[in-house]
Protein backbone atom coordinates (compact mmCIF):
# COMPACT_ATOMS: atom_id res chain seq x y z
CA UNK A 1 0.00 0.00 0.00
CA UNK A 2 2.96 2.31 1.06
CA UNK A 3 4.60 1.83 -2.27
CA UNK A 4 1.37 2.57 -4.21
CA UNK A 5 0.37 5.85 -2.61
CA UNK A 6 0.47 8.96 -4.57
CA UNK A 7 3.97 11.07 -4.97
CA UNK A 8 2.08 14.64 -3.99
CA UNK A 9 0.53 12.75 -0.47
CA UNK A 10 4.08 11.25 0.04
CA UNK A 11 5.90 14.53 -0.56
CA UNK A 12 3.20 15.76 2.07
CA UNK A 13 4.08 13.53 4.49
CA UNK A 14 7.66 13.54 4.16
CA UNK A 15 7.41 17.54 5.00
CA UNK A 16 6.96 16.56 8.47
CA UNK A 17 9.98 14.50 9.19
CA UNK A 18 12.99 15.76 11.05
CA UNK A 19 16.05 15.47 9.34
CA UNK A 20 17.63 11.76 10.02
CA UNK A 21 13.96 10.08 9.25
CA UNK A 22 13.57 12.22 5.65
CA UNK A 23 17.26 10.84 4.77
CA UNK A 24 16.21 7.43 5.76
CA UNK A 25 12.89 7.68 3.74
CA UNK A 26 14.60 8.16 0.32
CA UNK A 27 16.75 5.23 0.88
CA UNK A 28 13.55 2.76 1.35
CA UNK A 29 12.79 2.34 -2.44
CA UNK A 30 12.90 3.88 -5.82
CA UNK A 31 9.66 5.55 -5.70
CA UNK A 32 10.02 6.86 -2.45
CA UNK A 33 13.59 8.26 -3.31
CA UNK A 34 12.08 9.67 -6.42
CA UNK A 35 9.06 11.15 -4.35
CA UNK A 36 11.27 12.63 -1.76
CA UNK A 37 13.11 14.28 -4.51
CA UNK A 38 10.42 16.38 -5.68
CA UNK A 39 10.18 17.27 -2.55
CA UNK A 40 13.69 18.37 -1.46
CA UNK A 41 13.26 22.27 -3.27
CA UNK A 42 10.31 22.85 -0.11
CA UNK A 43 11.76 20.39 2.59
CA UNK A 44 14.47 23.22 4.54
CA UNK A 45 11.84 25.84 4.42
CA UNK A 46 8.80 23.42 5.71
CA UNK A 47 11.44 21.86 8.11
CA UNK A 48 11.78 25.27 10.00
CA UNK A 49 7.76 24.98 10.33
CA UNK A 50 7.53 21.18 12.14
CA UNK A 51 10.92 20.97 13.77
CA UNK A 52 13.53 22.77 15.95
CA UNK A 53 16.86 23.68 14.66
CA UNK A 54 19.72 21.22 15.23
CA UNK A 55 22.20 21.66 17.58
CA UNK A 56 25.72 21.09 15.75
CA UNK A 57 29.15 21.17 17.59
CA UNK A 58 32.03 22.50 15.69
CA UNK A 59 35.54 21.42 17.37
CA UNK A 60 37.73 24.40 18.40
CA UNK A 61 40.93 22.82 18.08
CA UNK A 62 41.21 20.92 15.50
CA UNK A 63 44.46 20.00 15.50
CA UNK A 64 45.09 20.21 11.55
CA UNK A 65 41.77 19.46 9.77
CA UNK A 66 38.76 19.88 10.96
CA UNK A 67 37.92 16.03 10.09
CA UNK A 68 34.21 15.89 11.85
CA UNK A 69 31.42 17.78 13.88
CA UNK A 70 28.48 16.61 15.76
CA UNK A 71 25.01 17.05 15.61
CA UNK A 72 22.35 16.63 17.67
CA UNK A 73 18.63 16.29 16.89
CA UNK A 74 16.30 18.18 19.13
CA UNK A 75 12.91 16.20 18.82
CA UNK A 76 14.53 12.79 20.00
CA UNK A 77 18.21 13.97 21.53
CA UNK A 78 20.26 11.62 18.90
CA UNK A 79 23.69 12.79 18.29
CA UNK A 80 25.07 12.19 14.87
CA UNK A 81 28.72 12.65 13.58
CA UNK A 82 29.34 14.51 10.47
CA UNK A 83 32.52 14.00 8.29
CA UNK A 84 34.35 17.04 7.52
CA UNK A 85 37.16 15.84 5.62
CA UNK A 86 35.80 18.11 2.24
CA UNK A 87 36.67 21.24 4.07
CA UNK A 88 40.09 23.04 3.74
CA UNK A 89 42.68 22.66 6.62
CA UNK A 90 42.37 24.34 8.98
CA UNK A 91 39.47 26.41 9.58
CA UNK A 92 37.69 27.98 12.82
CA UNK A 93 33.91 28.32 13.38
CA UNK A 94 32.79 32.18 12.42
CA UNK A 95 28.33 32.07 12.83
CA UNK A 96 25.30 30.54 11.27
CA UNK A 97 24.38 31.95 7.73
CA UNK A 98 21.09 30.62 6.91
CA UNK A 99 20.66 26.99 6.56
CA UNK A 100 24.76 26.90 6.44
CA UNK A 101 27.63 27.58 8.74
CA UNK A 102 30.52 30.56 8.21
CA UNK A 103 33.68 29.66 8.46
CA UNK A 104 37.06 30.94 8.17
CA UNK A 105 40.48 29.13 6.67
CA UNK A 106 43.06 29.45 9.46
CA UNK A 107 45.79 29.53 6.47
CA UNK A 108 45.91 33.00 5.84
CA UNK A 109 47.28 35.96 8.30
CA UNK A 110 44.11 37.87 7.12
CA UNK A 111 40.60 36.88 7.24
CA UNK A 112 39.43 35.07 5.06
CA UNK A 113 35.54 33.68 4.53
CA UNK A 114 33.62 30.55 3.29
CA UNK A 115 30.43 28.78 3.67
CA UNK A 116 29.87 25.61 4.17
CA UNK A 117 26.99 22.80 4.67
CA UNK A 118 28.06 19.99 6.84
CA UNK A 119 25.09 17.71 5.62
CA UNK A 120 25.65 18.40 1.76
CA UNK A 121 29.44 18.27 2.26
CA UNK A 122 29.26 21.58 0.20
CA UNK A 123 31.70 24.25 0.53
CA UNK A 124 32.11 27.64 -1.19
CA UNK A 125 35.06 29.93 -0.32
CA UNK A 126 34.17 34.03 -0.44
CA UNK A 127 36.27 36.66 -2.60
CA UNK A 128 38.45 38.50 -0.99
CA UNK A 129 37.85 41.49 1.31
CA UNK A 130 38.74 45.35 -0.28
CA UNK A 131 41.01 45.57 2.99
CA UNK A 132 43.04 43.18 4.14
CA UNK A 133 42.12 42.60 7.66
CA UNK A 134 43.35 41.07 10.67
CA UNK A 135 41.15 39.80 13.35
CA UNK A 136 38.38 41.81 12.67
CA UNK A 137 34.29 41.37 13.93
CA UNK A 138 31.99 39.26 12.40
CA UNK A 139 28.36 40.25 11.89
CA UNK A 140 25.53 38.53 9.92
CA UNK A 141 22.05 40.51 8.87
CA UNK A 142 19.53 38.14 7.79
CA UNK A 143 16.78 39.12 5.30
CA UNK A 144 13.92 37.26 5.73
CA UNK A 145 11.54 38.71 3.39
CA UNK A 146 11.73 37.94 -0.72
CA UNK A 147 12.26 41.35 -2.30
CA UNK A 148 11.55 42.71 -6.05
CA UNK A 149 14.03 41.68 -8.54
CA UNK A 150 15.56 44.96 -8.69
CA UNK A 151 16.85 44.24 -4.71
CA UNK A 152 20.43 43.14 -4.58
CA UNK A 153 18.91 40.70 -2.18
CA UNK A 154 16.85 39.01 -4.32
CA UNK A 155 16.30 35.32 -4.31
CA UNK A 156 13.92 34.42 -7.07
CA UNK A 157 10.99 31.89 -5.61
CA UNK A 158 10.97 29.25 -7.13
CA UNK A 159 11.66 26.29 -4.65
CA UNK A 160 14.99 24.93 -6.06
CA UNK A 161 16.40 28.38 -6.14
CA UNK A 162 15.17 29.55 -2.88
CA UNK A 163 17.03 26.44 -1.62
CA UNK A 164 20.41 27.61 -3.65
CA UNK A 165 21.07 30.94 -2.57
CA UNK A 166 21.38 32.31 0.92
CA UNK A 167 19.90 35.73 2.07
CA UNK A 168 21.38 37.46 4.34
CA UNK A 169 24.22 40.19 4.17
CA UNK A 170 27.92 39.33 6.18
CA UNK A 171 29.44 42.39 7.56
CA UNK A 172 32.95 42.71 8.60
CA UNK A 173 34.07 45.47 10.96
CA UNK A 174 37.72 46.81 12.56
CA UNK A 175 40.46 44.65 12.69
CA UNK A 176 44.32 45.14 12.01
CA UNK A 177 44.93 46.41 8.33
CA UNK A 178 48.75 47.38 7.18
CA UNK A 179 49.69 51.04 6.99
CA UNK A 180 50.84 53.54 4.72
CA UNK A 181 54.60 53.50 5.92
CA UNK A 182 54.93 50.01 7.20
CA UNK A 183 53.47 48.35 9.95
CA UNK A 184 50.07 47.91 10.85
CA UNK A 185 47.08 49.84 12.16
CA UNK A 186 43.69 49.69 13.26
CA UNK A 187 41.18 49.92 10.89
CA UNK A 188 38.22 51.56 11.14
CA UNK A 189 36.11 50.80 8.04
CA UNK A 190 32.82 48.67 7.72
CA UNK A 191 32.92 45.98 4.75
CA UNK A 192 29.67 44.00 3.34
CA UNK A 193 29.09 40.91 1.22
CA UNK A 194 26.29 41.49 -1.63
CA UNK A 195 25.12 37.56 -2.76
CA UNK A 196 23.81 38.78 -5.46
CA UNK A 197 26.97 40.04 -6.90
CA UNK A 198 29.29 38.02 -5.41
CA UNK A 199 31.73 40.79 -3.87
CA UNK A 200 32.22 42.89 -0.92
CA UNK A 201 31.57 47.03 -0.96
CA UNK A 202 33.38 49.56 1.48
CA UNK A 203 30.00 50.78 3.34
CA UNK A 204 31.22 52.57 6.24
CA UNK A 205 33.33 54.00 9.10
CA UNK A 206 33.45 53.68 13.17
CA UNK A 207 35.28 55.97 15.80
CA UNK A 208 38.46 54.77 16.04
CA UNK A 209 38.05 53.84 19.66
CA UNK A 210 35.65 50.80 18.45
CA UNK A 211 37.74 49.61 16.19
CA UNK A 212 40.00 48.89 18.55
CA UNK A 213 37.74 47.45 21.02
CA UNK A 214 36.14 45.11 17.82
CA UNK A 215 39.79 44.19 17.10
CA UNK A 216 40.45 43.32 20.52
CA UNK A 217 38.16 42.54 22.64
CA UNK A 218 34.94 41.21 20.87
CA UNK A 219 34.64 37.65 20.62
CA UNK A 220 33.34 37.80 16.59
CA UNK A 221 29.67 36.51 17.32
CA UNK A 222 26.90 38.63 16.66
CA UNK A 223 23.25 39.38 16.99
CA UNK A 224 21.44 41.45 14.79
CA UNK A 225 17.98 43.15 16.09
CA UNK A 226 15.97 45.84 14.92
CA UNK A 227 17.98 47.49 12.20
CA UNK A 228 21.35 47.11 14.74
CA UNK A 229 23.93 44.81 14.58
CA UNK A 230 25.36 43.63 18.18
CA UNK A 231 28.40 42.81 19.36
CA UNK A 232 29.98 41.88 23.17
CA UNK A 233 33.06 42.95 24.46
CA UNK A 234 34.72 40.42 26.20
CA UNK A 235 36.96 42.83 28.43
CA UNK A 236 35.98 43.31 31.77
CA UNK A 237 33.45 44.89 32.47
CA UNK A 238 31.25 43.56 29.53
CA UNK A 239 29.31 45.96 27.82
CA UNK A 240 27.95 46.08 24.00
CA UNK A 241 28.64 47.81 20.74
CA UNK A 242 26.13 47.99 18.11
CA UNK A 243 25.75 49.31 14.42
CA UNK A 244 22.61 50.78 13.11
CA UNK A 245 23.22 49.98 9.39
CA UNK A 246 20.12 52.38 8.50
CA UNK A 247 22.27 55.58 9.83
CA UNK A 248 25.62 54.01 9.64
CA UNK A 249 26.23 55.32 13.29
CA UNK A 250 27.64 52.92 16.38
CA UNK A 251 26.41 52.67 19.89
CA UNK A 252 27.31 51.48 23.16
CA UNK A 253 25.55 50.21 25.76
CA UNK A 254 25.51 49.12 29.10
CA UNK A 255 25.53 44.90 30.25
CA UNK A 256 23.50 44.19 33.57
CA UNK A 257 26.01 43.32 36.44
CA UNK A 258 28.83 43.44 33.97
CA UNK A 259 31.19 43.52 36.55
CA UNK A 260 30.11 40.58 38.15
CA UNK A 261 29.77 38.18 35.14
CA UNK A 262 32.15 35.29 34.30
CA UNK A 263 30.59 34.67 30.97
CA UNK A 264 28.61 36.66 28.77
CA UNK A 265 26.60 35.76 25.30
CA UNK A 266 24.36 37.73 23.26
CA UNK A 267 21.40 35.62 21.85
CA UNK A 268 17.59 36.31 19.85
CA UNK A 269 14.78 35.16 21.01
CA UNK A 270 11.14 36.06 20.35
CA UNK A 271 12.97 38.72 18.15
CA UNK A 272 14.25 40.01 21.41
CA UNK A 273 17.53 40.95 22.16
CA UNK A 274 18.19 38.60 24.91
CA UNK A 275 21.80 37.97 27.55
CA UNK A 276 22.53 35.23 28.85
CA UNK A 277 25.41 35.38 31.80
CA UNK A 278 26.53 33.78 34.91
CA UNK A 279 28.55 34.13 37.89
CA UNK A 280 29.11 32.89 41.51
CA UNK A 281 28.86 36.57 42.60
CA UNK A 282 25.46 36.75 40.46
CA UNK A 283 24.22 33.54 41.90
CA UNK A 284 24.10 31.14 38.65
CA UNK A 285 23.21 32.64 35.24
CA UNK A 286 20.68 34.70 34.44
CA UNK A 287 18.74 35.46 31.20
CA UNK A 288 17.77 39.46 31.14
CA UNK A 289 15.75 40.97 27.83
CA UNK A 290 16.07 44.71 26.46
CA UNK A 291 13.29 46.47 27.22
CA UNK A 292 12.19 50.17 26.15
CA UNK A 293 14.65 52.79 26.81
CA UNK A 294 17.66 50.41 26.65
CA UNK A 295 16.73 48.78 29.96
CA UNK A 296 17.57 45.09 30.74
CA UNK A 297 14.71 43.09 32.35
CA UNK A 298 15.44 40.22 34.05
CA UNK A 299 13.31 37.50 32.73
CA UNK A 300 14.81 33.97 33.83
CA UNK A 301 17.30 32.40 35.66
CA UNK A 302 18.69 28.83 35.52
CA UNK A 303 17.35 26.71 37.97
CA UNK A 304 20.20 25.76 40.72
CA UNK A 305 20.16 22.31 40.24
CA UNK A 306 20.61 21.81 36.29
CA UNK A 307 23.34 25.06 36.96
CA UNK A 308 25.12 22.99 39.60
CA UNK A 309 25.08 19.52 37.43
CA UNK A 310 26.72 21.86 34.82
CA UNK A 311 29.46 23.27 36.21
CA UNK A 312 30.78 20.18 37.98
CA UNK A 313 33.54 20.67 40.47
CA UNK A 314 34.58 23.52 38.98
CA UNK A 315 32.34 25.83 40.48
CA UNK A 316 32.72 28.68 37.69
CA UNK A 317 30.99 30.08 35.31
CA UNK A 318 33.83 31.00 33.50
CA UNK A 319 34.24 28.70 30.63
CA UNK A 320 30.61 28.13 30.16
CA UNK A 321 29.40 28.76 26.55
CA UNK A 322 26.05 29.36 24.93
CA UNK A 323 23.98 29.95 21.89
CA UNK A 324 20.40 30.65 21.22
CA UNK A 325 18.16 30.83 17.79
CA UNK A 326 14.77 30.03 17.38
CA UNK A 327 12.97 28.40 20.25
CA UNK A 328 15.83 27.17 22.56
CA UNK A 329 18.91 28.54 24.38
CA UNK A 330 21.97 26.09 25.32
CA UNK A 331 24.38 26.39 27.97
CA UNK A 332 27.24 23.78 27.55
CA UNK A 333 30.77 23.15 28.27
CA UNK A 334 32.41 20.51 25.73
CA UNK A 335 31.48 17.87 23.82
CA UNK A 336 31.52 14.85 26.80
CA UNK A 337 29.49 17.40 29.20
CA UNK A 338 25.91 17.80 28.92
CA UNK A 339 23.98 20.97 28.20
CA UNK A 340 21.43 23.00 30.12
CA UNK A 341 18.73 24.03 27.18
CA UNK A 342 15.82 26.25 27.58
CA UNK A 343 13.57 25.33 24.92
CA UNK A 344 9.96 26.73 23.98
CA UNK A 345 7.29 24.12 23.89
CA UNK A 346 3.76 23.78 22.52
CA UNK A 347 2.10 25.88 19.63
CA UNK A 348 2.87 29.47 19.01
CA UNK A 349 -0.24 31.03 20.15
CA UNK A 350 0.23 28.53 23.56
CA UNK A 351 3.77 28.28 23.98
CA UNK A 352 5.78 28.55 27.01
CA UNK A 353 9.55 27.95 27.80
CA UNK A 354 10.94 24.80 29.57
CA UNK A 355 14.10 24.00 31.28
CA UNK A 356 15.66 20.56 29.86
CA UNK A 357 18.93 18.62 31.11
CA UNK A 358 20.99 17.13 27.69
CA UNK A 359 23.03 14.57 28.27
CA UNK A 360 26.73 14.87 25.95
CA UNK A 361 27.67 13.05 23.43
CA UNK A 362 30.75 10.79 24.59
CA UNK A 363 29.93 8.03 22.47
CA UNK A 364 27.56 6.89 18.83
CA UNK A 365 25.87 3.61 18.24
CA UNK A 366 28.45 2.56 20.68
CA UNK A 367 31.88 4.15 19.68
CA UNK A 368 33.25 6.42 21.75
CA UNK A 369 34.18 9.87 20.58
CA UNK A 370 36.87 11.97 21.41
CA UNK A 371 36.12 15.01 24.32
CA UNK A 372 36.57 18.00 22.92
CA UNK A 373 36.07 21.56 23.11
CA UNK A 374 33.67 23.39 20.88
CA UNK A 375 31.58 25.42 19.12
CA UNK A 376 27.83 25.51 19.15
CA UNK A 377 25.88 26.74 16.30
CA UNK A 378 22.50 26.29 15.60
CA UNK A 379 21.06 25.40 12.01
CA UNK A 380 18.32 23.88 10.25
CA UNK A 381 19.72 21.16 8.32
CA UNK A 382 19.46 21.57 4.61
CA UNK A 383 19.55 18.25 2.41
CA UNK A 384 19.63 19.97 -0.89
CA UNK A 385 22.72 19.86 -2.64
CA UNK A 386 23.30 23.91 -3.70
CA UNK A 387 24.18 25.79 -7.02
CA UNK A 388 25.95 28.42 -4.72
CA UNK A 389 28.69 25.95 -3.79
Amino acid sequence: MWNNLPCDLLTNIFSFLSADSFACAKSTCRHWQACASSAAGNYPFLLQNHHPPWFVALPLHDHGALCSCYALNPSNNNWYVLSMDFLPAPVRYVGPLDSFILLRPTVSTFLQLGLCNPFTRQYKPFPKLNIKRTNPAVGVVPVRSVASPNNSLFCETNATLQNSCFSSRIYVAGGMSEASRGGATYEPTLEMYDPQLDMWWVVGSMPMEFAVRLTVWTPKESVYCDGVLYWMTSARAYSLMGYEIGSNTWRELSVPMADKLEFAVLVLRNWRLTLVGGGVCVSGACVWELGEGDIWVLVEKVPSEMGMKLMGDRGSWASTKCVGGDGAIYLYRDLWSGMVVWREVGDKSRSQWEWYWIEGCSSIRGKQVRNLQIKGVLIYPNLVPSFIF
